[in-house]
């Protein structure tokens, strides 16, 4: 359906792409989460799918919703996410790329984005991805004037099985420029002694394939790291209270470091 062209994308009934969680947050850490919802908007129906496949990893991050609101609260931290599902746009690829809108995921072809105009392409970005990183923008701006420092976080879950394959990783660190925050991260998770730690593994960060990290964690010189769970282990409540407890010990021993090491101050 392209009715996105001629009309506005999001209409009343849609909630707004950009959700916050703890705005007043004093941590340094700021959260994002680019995969936090699986929301369609009315005018695009269910994209040509089931439900069964709106429910899939290839419509969201499975479980990161849970584990980000809970270690926003853990680290007093403010967290920055994306309602809509990623098979509208996807806010961590560069808009020019095909995999911004999926006509393809894993091997389920996305009838509702096939044939889609430059267009309703727009309308798409001009609704959803702008808002979201310009949001972010904005509040590393007002924490820059605020004097308060920021480390960017950039949260996600990964499938266990893609395409077949099994992923052996519990979690995993992706990063591409910063040589600060990645590996102290990679060091407290092997400490950890009972996780599977992936070192840009099941991915890795780069300007092709990512936006959040390069745009806003890169470019503007802020340590930065992304998280990868697996989402078996965040499935439930139980998983997503476990891996945020973990979490929020780590990073908070991180920040420990970092302030020792002069690398940020408040």
């Amino acid at each position: 359906m392209d009715a996105a062209a001629t009309t506005l994308l999001l209409s009343s009934e849609d909630v707004p792409p950009v959700h916050e969680f703890n705005a007043a947050g004093r941590s340094p850490f700021l959260l994002t989460c680019d995969h936090y919802g699986r929301l369609i908007p009315r005018v695009l129906g269910d994209l040509g799918l089931p439900e069964s496949e709106l429910t899939r990893h290839i419509a969201w991050d499975i479980g990161i919703a849970g584990v980000a609101e809970a270690l926003s609260k853990h680290l007093d931290a403010h967290l920055i996410v994306q309602r809509y599902s990623r098979l509208v746009i996807d806010c961590n690829r560069p808009p020019h790329v095909a995999s911004s809108i999926p006509r393809i995921s894993e091997a389920t072809t996305i009838s509702g984005n096939e044939g889609i105009s430059r267009e309703a392409a727009e309308m798409r970005r001009a609704q959803v991805f702008d808002p979201y990183h310009r949001r972010i923008d904005e509040i590393i701006d007002q924490r820059g004037s605020a004097g308060l420092p920021t480390v960017l976080v950039s949260l996600h879950s990964f499938t266990p099985v893609y395409a077949g394959i099994a992923r052996p990783w519990h979690i995993g660190t992706l990063y591409h420029r910063d040589t600060h925050l990645p590996p102290l991260l990679l060091k407290l998770l092997r400490a950890e002694g009972d996780l599977v730690v992936g070192d840009n593994e099941p991915y890795a960060v780069s300007d092709e394939t990512d936006y959040t990290i390069p745009v806003h964690g890169e470019a503007r010189g802020l340590m930065n790291t992304g998280i990868e769970i697996r989402q078996d282990l965040i499935s439930d409540q139980a998983g997503e209270q476990a891996w945020a407890d973990r979490l929020a010990r780590i990073l908070g021993e991180i920040e420990v470091t970092l302030r020792a090491r002069r690398l940020i101050y408040s």
